[in-house]
């Protein structure tokens, strides 16, 4: 082993490989116990879903491996190319696409085997957003900039919205991030806290008792900064945008959204009893993760798993297998290393000395954070069914494929961070 190649194998951060490993072979065998059939009991059968995520998984880990032997320069000379040839299959698939679960984000490429570009737009919009943040001049303060840098996110997002797929539309939200640590005001978060915060009330209760309460409030502010007439004034107009927000909220919501899709957040809010049971999915979920208890049933046990109560179950609900064969201590488990593997990522992207990797790196820790989030909450009740998958869990080529090569390409990155200091 020559000097260069030493120091290639020292470099790469190991740790993440390691979680990353520790991820892919949990999700392999969850999915064979949520499609487990006494008929095809080994894991590795090529007929099964297992057996084709194993193929998945260790595709993906070459995949991961040809990543860690490119140069680096590559990756952001290219991310222009790549993002455009991902915006072109975004296109192509709402011509020539295949419907899957009323989404046409598929393109059939024969043999049983589906693209989803959606899953690699991710790392695509990744690598251009961090190419275009960390040229010279550039910076999130400055409108011209921001708003450059909102198309190269908003472009993917609304063609996306087009197959419609909801769920992978809102993940590209979780960018603002990234353009938050790099200098975003806080404002901004602020703002679209409180704007969230007004749309779920507004539609919890009637728009007078919300307005009066932002009345209340906007005039208690006003009082204690009396003397500060710029802090008044912007107050004034904030109030005034506040209460139009909250009228326009409910219409909004009506026109916005689809009839199943405001079902499902009326039921998590409270607004409406499922007596059409749209919250099926859901309420089965969580009985399967409620009765696996502390410990859970065991491997191969779960009789909410075993009889198939619950749809999806090898995809968007496989935290509901891992909740009920694996117990309260198996979901604290896997949750724990996807917070590791979180904390790793922001740690790596810290100690990075070229711009392009260190935003690259964040953008590749908000894709991860928001799909954890939304998919266990959504498992256990707290947010409306929203179809995106468990990162390298849940069953799927393009999804594995996808997460695989957005961590890797931050793998690289570090691997060669002390001999980069362009971009």
């Amino acid at each position: 082993m020559n000097n260069h190649q030493r120091s290639f194998f020292f470099n790469v951060d190991w740790i993440t490989v390691l979680i990353y490993l520790a991820l892919c072979t949990i999700g392999l065998f969850n999915i064979h116990a949520a499609v487990y059939d006494e008929n095809h009991p080994h894991i590795y059968d090529l007929s099964t879903s297992s057996g084709h995520q194993l193929i998945f998984i260790i595709s993906g880990i070459v995949i991961g491996s040809v990543i860690l032997l490119l140069e680096s320069r590559f990756l952001s000379a290219l991310s222009p190319a790549i993002y455009v040839v991902t915006i072109l299959l975004l296109i192509l698939v709402l011509v020539i696409g295949r419907g899957v679960g009323g989404n046409q984000a598929w393109i059939d490429l024969g043999g049983g085997f589906k693209l989803q570009p959606s899953e690699f737009a991710k790392f695509a919009t990744c690598l251009l957003l961090a190419r275009y943040l960390s040229a010279t001049n550039v910076k999130v303060t400055d409108t011209k900039s921001l708003m450059i840098a909102g198309g190269i996110i908003l472009l993917p997002m609304m063609l996306i919205k087009m197959q419609p797929d909801d769920g992978s539309t809102l993940v590209f939200c979780s960018l603002i991030l990234v353009l938050y640590r790099e200098g975003l005001s806080s404002y901004f978060l602020i703002i679209g806290g409180l704007l969230a915060t007004l749309f779920i009330t507004s539609l919890m209760f009637e728009a007078w008792q919300v307005v009066t309460v932002v009345v209340i409030a906007a005039a208690l502010l006003i009082f204690m900064l009396k003397r500060n007439r710029t802090m008044v004034l912007k107050l004034l107009i904030g109030t005034i945008i506040s209460i139009g927000f909250v009228f326009a909220a409910k219409p909004l919501y009506e026109k916005a959204l689809k009839p199943h899709q405001r079902a499902r957040i009326d039921i998590v809010l409270g607004l409406s009893k499922d007596k059409k049971h749209v919250g099926y999915n859901q309420n089965q979920a969580k009985i399967a993760i409620g009765s696996g208890r502390v410990w859970g049933k065991g491997y191969l046990q779960g009789t909410q798993t075993k009889y198939s109560f619950v749809p999806a179950q090898s995809t968007d609900f496989i935290f509901c297998t891992v909740g009920e064969e694996w117990g309260f201590a198996g979901s604290v488990t896997v949750m724990g290393l996807f917070l590791f593997l979180l904390l790793r990522i922001i740690q790596i992207a810290e100690r990075q000395r070229a711009p392009f990797s260190r935003i690259y790196g964040y953008g590749v820790a908000s894709i991860i954070f928001c799909h954890v989030l939304i998919n266990i909450a959504m498992a256990i009740g707290i947010m409306p069914v929203i179809g995106i998958p468990l990162p390298f869990i849940s069953y799927g080529g393009s999804s594995l494929w996808s997460f695989t090569i957005l961590l890797f390409i931050l793998l690289k990155l570090d691997s060669n961070r002390m001999g980069m200091n362009w971009a």
